[in-house]
């Protein structure tokens, strides 16, 4: 293969397997230790975000690097801050050593940028070279100071230069409104010879960020010459801020200038519409764009299309569609998914797979696969991974990820690792996708073990990571090792601070959490006093209890679930009348219970059933069955648990009760209907309660069945009359 056929190769590149074998060519054709390819292979690696070991792996490659690998290499660390600062260190330390490489000026800007918040340790080396006073290299320093602190010093830094450009202006005081410092940001602003319209976005921005509306509007209408950016700045003032009503306005203004908006106008614009809740400001921004005839982009009608998704009100709309694309239909199965119709986004991609026109894509499959995931269709998830593979759809990072929520949310974890450590590249979702998995299902240390990969992989955790790891420590019981993780968080914000009080409250140390609530320095919200509530009932402490739930009544007066909650802990205690005053404060506030339902796939359809219920075609089937359950049940020494009924009725009536659960009806309905021996797996909306519990429990060892059931807690995995949460949940 010739060197102009490889660099023809070079151009056509989309993503790192097809670099892979590029590499793997120059690797035959013994070029790849030439600086010139490795340059060229580390730059690609930088614009698909190729992962850190892979590149750097390309790098030392060369045996002799020159300087444009090593700029390029400094460029590739660049994007990822803090998380390779260590990796750029060594590498300018490796360029002092090689006698073949000059380190120009222009080198020192790249090493700064690239090295995250250890750049500002260069400030005096640059200093040392005599380099301070280059423009290029100040504003390099300046970045960095603007960005990770102090910005004092980067202040310092721009009065220091003896020329300044307006990027500088501009960077400075985009460096104050970062760190919320007002007065110093307008100062500027005042001082500033000439402005542009960058300027005046960023007084927008940051008065917008500081939830400032009035003055980010003023600073808007002063400026000489809006454009699109300035307009979208505004706008999304408006719409990050609870005022969609106002951001539409703004938007029929804009169509007047005559400014046209951009995509990213038509995200803000078609978003706020989405999410304010009120379908008349949505159909008024509809009215609005007839009267004035617009034609939308193809971006903007997908936009448009999606927002009617997620009211609900789409499938009129899609219907009338003379002409449906892939991205029309994407559109469509998403935001039935986003809108917690999972079902009838599985339902529509069935439709598109018999219309054969257009073929699904990679965002079609990522939609369907989550829908599966959170309905817990396994056999219907896997019907869509086989579509995956007959059709031979790209398995991007985002396919994979949402294989691992697939497989997590239907209980098969070992799948769920199989597809992760498949995985060519991994980014910080699929690592979260999968201890959320093993947070679910208790696997704590598991969880803990993942976040060390992630180091060895130069991945970020994020707020998100710990909250899985934190959860799945709780779900443990790993005290130690949870508070660990949650001492190592440099800023927890409050989702830390509830996962790490669920923590303490579930081992029994229920005091020591109120504690922590107590010394929060921020507001705790629902979460946290949701944990000391629950570890209330665990643990039978009704003074906590009170306490939690009278928290809770006055931040979530209508989640029925706060009220059932401190009802189940006074009738575990016996204390009727107040489980009476309960249920009649609930009723005075026009709180009405969640329905508990549960269901089973079979045959590709979802079986549901609630408490009671006797509407399914197999309803007499299904109580036979439980009848024979429950003898045989008693038989082996099973007495109902009625503490959890919230009624003061006689024993027969609670025990009646409790034998007709959701859950127990869908256990039933699974061993009339699947063969012997296979798992049989149930969904639930709400907390198992005990009762249903220790039943399944007993029902697994005396059918010699697997029972997989996910509550909306966890899961819990029946086996020989033992669960996997150890009655712990």
């Amino acid at each position: 293969m010739s060197v102009l056929h490889l660099d023809s190769l070079l151009c056509k590149i989309s993503n790192v397997s097809q670099l892979r074998q590029l590499h793997a060519h120059l690797i035959q054709n013994s070029l790849h230790h030439q600086n010139q390819w490795v340059s060229l292979l580390i730059n690609q690696c930088t614009r698909l975000r190729a992962p850190p070991p892979y590149t750097r792996l390309i790098f030392d490659s060369t045996p002799r690097p020159n300087i444009h690998v090593f700029t390029s290499m400094l460029k590739y660390y660049a994007p990822l801050g803090n998380v390779c600062s260590n990796q750029v260190v060594s590498l300018y330390q490796l360029m002092q050593r090689c006698e073949d490489v000059c380190l120009g000026t222009f080198v020192y800007p790249v090493l700064i940028k690239s090295s995250g918040s250890a750049g500002i340790a260069f400030h005096a080396h640059v200093v040392k070279l005599g380099l301070g006073s280059d423009h290029y290299v100040s504003n390099a320093i300046m970045s960095v100071y603007s960005k990770y602190g102090p910005v004092e010093h980067a202040r310092d830094v721009f009065d220091e230069m003896p020329e300044r450009s307006l990027v500088d202006w501009n960077n400075m005081i985009s460096g104050y409104w970062k760190w919320g410092n007002k007065v110093e940001a307008c100062k500027l602003f005042d001082m500033m010879p000439e402005k542009s319209v960058v300027t005046w976005t960023a007084m927008v921005t940051g008065y917008a960020r500081m939830k400032d509306l009035e003055n980010a509007r003023r600073y808007f209408d002063n400026i000489p010459e809006k454009n699109v950016v300035s307009w979208n700045a505004m706008l999304s003032a408006y719409a990050q801020n609870g005022s969609p009503e106002e951001a539409l306005r703004l938007f029929d203004g804009m169509m007047d200038s005559g400014d046209k908006p951009n995509e990213t106008t038509w995200a803000i614009v078609i978003s706020a519409c989405s999410s304010c809740g009120n379908s008349s400001i949505a159909d008024s921004f509809i009215q609005k764009l007839n009267q004035k005839r617009m034609h939308l982009s193809y971006f903007g009608k997908t936009a448009m299309l999606d927002m009617y998704a997620k009211r609900g009100s789409i499938k009129k709309l899609f219907d009338k569609m003379p002409e449906r694309d892939v991205v029309s239909w994407n559109s469509m199965i998403s935001g039935y998914a986003q809108n917690g119709q999972s079902a009838l986004a599985i339902d529509l991609f069935k439709d598109m797979t018999a219309a054969d026109n257009p073929k699904p894509n990679e965002v079609t499959m990522v939609s369907v696969i989550s829908a599966c995931g959170h309905l817990g269709a396994l056999e219907i998830g896997n019907w869509a991974v086989n579509f995956l593979t007959k059709h031979h759809t790209n398995l991007s990072i985002s396919v994979y990820n949402s294989l691992i929520f697939l497989y997590s949310k239907c209980g098969n974890m070992d799948d769920a690792k199989r597809i992760f450590n498949e995985m060519k590249q991994r980014d910080v979702v699929s690592y979260n996708t999968l201890i959320s998995g093993f947070a679910a299902h208790g696997h704590g240390m598991e969880a803990v073990k993942l976040k060390m990969k992630m180091k060895e992989e130069f991945i970020e955790p994020n707020r998100e990571t710990y909250i899985g790891i934190l959860t799945a420590c709780s779900h443990a019981g790993l005290l130690e090792e949870g508070w660990k993780i949650f001492e190592s968080i440099k800023d927890p914000d409050v989702d830390h601070y509830a996962c790490v009080v669920d923590l303490l409250g579930r081992v029994g140390k229920v005091d020591e959490a109120k504690k922590i609530v107590d010394g929060m320095q921020k507001e705790p919200h629902a979460g946290v006093y949701g944990s000391i509530l629950n570890a209330s009932r665990i643990h039978k402490r009704i003074d906590l209890g009170e306490f939690a739930a009278s928290k809770l009544f006055e931040l979530e007066p209508h989640n029925s679930g706060n009220y059932i909650l401190l009802s189940n802990i006074y009738a575990s205690a016996g204390r009727w009348d107040d489980v009476v005053r309960v249920r009649e404060a609930m009723r005075n506030a026009g709180v009405k219970k969640a329905t508990g339902w549960s269901w089973v796939e079979y045959n590709g359809k979802m079986h549901k059933f609630i408490a009671g219920d006797r509407s399914h075609e197999l309803s007499d089937e299904i109580y036979t069955r439980l009848a024979e359950l429950g003898r045989k049940l008693r038989n082996a020494g099973y007495i109902a648990d009625k503490a959890c009924v919230l009624r003061d009725v006689d024993e027969e009536e609670k025990e009646e009760m409790v034998g007709t659960h959701s859950e127990k009806l869908a256990v039933c309905f699974a061993l009339l209907v699947t063969e012997a021996k296979s798992v049989i797996r149930v969904v639930k909306n709400l907390r198992v309660c005990r009762d249903c519990h220790t039943a399944i429990k007993m029902i697994s060892k005396l059918e010699g069945r697997k029972i997989i059931l996910r509550d909306n807690n966890r899961f819990h995995h029946f086996s020989d009359g033992q669960c996997s949460c150890g009655d712990y949940w």
